[in-house]
């Protein structure tokens, strides 16, 4: 049969079971063929990060205060940004000696697109302090529950964190905001 419209004719060779059979397992076919190229795409990406990543200082060797940012191409780590101005970030707070750790396994389930939120992740940032340090992972859109919710689950997973961790979900408006009654540019009422 040479036409795609030919397994709809009424005849009862039998032949548009078999056409139907072979066209499920070619659509079968295609999507383990697409899922293979994205694998391999994820694969290619992650030993691409690797290689550079392999040679960086780890937070955990740095002394003061330091911050690292690993953001998606295009998105700057700003809280104007227009990827991040609508979302917000969780942040964990860390007992000192375990960023290095954290901070590797949070950049790997996020090249590995282990968090499943589509494009909502924008990036994150291991803040390196004197008494403790913070990881916080950014997304787009704060008043999407579902999807921040599932940050913090994959989150809370991937970080392997105890079940008593505290974790804290922080707007960027609200921040913005602590930020400016901070340096005194404008007073609680807000103006």
């Amino acid at each position: 049969m040479n036409n795609k419209f030919d397994a709809l004719k009424d005849d009862d060779s039998g032949d548009h079971d078999q056409n139907e059979e072979n066209s499920t397992q070619k659509d079968g076919e295609k999507e383990k063929s697409e899922r293979d190229k994205s694998q391999s795409s994820n694969k290619r990406k992650v030993e691409q990060f690797w290689r550079f990543y392999s040679h960086m200082v780890r937070p955990g060797d740095l002394t003061g205060h330091s911050d690292f940012h690993l953001f998606k191409e295009g998105i700057k780590p700003m809280w104007e940004d227009d990827a991040n101005k609508n979302g917000g970030k969780w942040i964990i707070r860390l007992r000192k000696g375990l960023a290095s750790r954290c901070w590797e396994n949070l950049i790997l389930a996020m090249l590995g697109e282990q968090f499943m939120v589509g494009e909502e992740i924008c990036g994150a940032v291991v803040s390196v302090r004197f008494q403790e340090d913070i990881i916080s992972i950014w997304n787009k859109t704060a008043s999407d529950q579902a999807t921040t919710a599932r940050i913090r689950d994959t989150l809370r997973r991937v970080l392997n964190l105890p079940p008593n961790t505290i974790m804290e979900y922080k707007t960027h408006t609200d921040s913005i905001k602590a930020w400016e009654e901070f340096h005194g540019l404008v007073n609680s009422s807000g103006r």
